[in-house]
């Protein structure tokens, strides 16, 4: 097996047990009602990137953590993205009709089940950080809190606020990289940083992932405005055309000018995993993502 197969099939080990973990901690079938279970089950469980446990996983694994310590606090972030899209999806926010190539869940089930369904999935999150008997006690609370921050009034609610009621004045390239950081890259820098802190990294180290990631983050939420300027439904598996109206990067800057930032916060990301000894796996993940969203667009 060639070193690029090898590289592919641990990624694709690594997202199986992350896809295998969330079924075990997703709520059982009578645990709930039933149809709350469905409507979580049927979010949380369908296909996806698992970008931010992937982060999580990569940045821990090359940092030294035993293999498998970080998987359910990597699962935990992925239960607040999905919690993050339900509500973002909601005929309230964005209106959205599809996710991940499938109805959104408001319109798969009902609106009150995609509310109770994102509520409850975002606490579930704490539940598995706060009782991974692996980890020491006090890295667990510090877990809870930095993905509660993620979250909460500087994180992905402000984000969604700004999206929601500021989104007209948001002309300016740096308060909409203050938006875009809020919507998507608090987040990730919460999963980066947690897969260091879970491998016991130094302040420095930590810090280096939390600029990765910021850097990610921004990157990422370019893609995604080329996406819905450019992109198709079929190949985005969600609505596009949906920001033709806001300010965005790509409005703002142009689709060429656009790229060129996403290029230059992609070279800020990489120079950060470098100074944070994690350019490997890590790096190599983040570069074949992206070279295969570049290739789709």
């Amino acid at each position: 097996m060639d070193d690029h197969a090898a590289f592919l099939q641990r990624v694709e080990a690594l997202r199986a047990g992350v896809d295998r973990r969330l079924a075990e901690l997703a709520p059982a079938v009578g645990s709930a009602p039933d149809r709350l279970v469905e409507a979580v089950r049927y979010s949380l469980l369908a296909p996806g990137k698992r970008f931010r446990p992937m982060v999580t996983l990569l940045a821990a694994a090359e940092l030294g953590a035993p293999e498998g310590a970080a998987l359910d606090v990597a699962c935990a972030f992925e239960m607040i993205h999905a919690a993050s899209l339900i509500l973002d999806d909601l005929p309230s926010m964005d209106d959205a009709g599809l996710r991940r190539g499938l109805p959104t869940i408001h319109r798969a089930f009902d609106e009150a089940t995609a509310i109770l369904a994102g509520v409850g999935l975002l606490n579930q999150a704490y539940v598995v950080i706060a009782a991974d008997q692996g980890l020491p006690a006090s890295l667990r609370a510090e877990l809870a809190g930095r993905a509660a921050q993620a979250v909460g009034f500087s994180g992905l609610i402000a984000g969604q606020a700004r999206d929601l009621f500021d989104r007209e004045q948001l002309r300016d390239p740096a308060a909409l990289e203050r938006l875009n950081h809020e919507k998507t890259g608090v987040l990730i820098v919460a999963a980066a940083q947690g897969g260091a802190l879970v491998a016991g990294a130094s302040p420095a180290v930590v810090e280096a992932m939390g600029v990765f990631a910021r850097h990610i983050g921004l990157a990422f939420q370019i893609r995604d405005d080329l996406i819905d300027a450019q992109g198709s439904v079929e190949a985005a598996g969600k609505d596009v055309g949906k920001d033709a109206a806001m300010a965005t990067v790509a409005s703002t800057l142009g689709l060429a000018g656009a790229g060129q930032a996403m290029e230059a916060h992609l070279a800020k990301a990489s120079g950060a995993l470098a100074l944070a000894g994690c350019d490997g796996l890590l790096g190599r993940y983040v570069g074949e993502l992206f070279a295969r969203r570049k290739a789709a667009a």
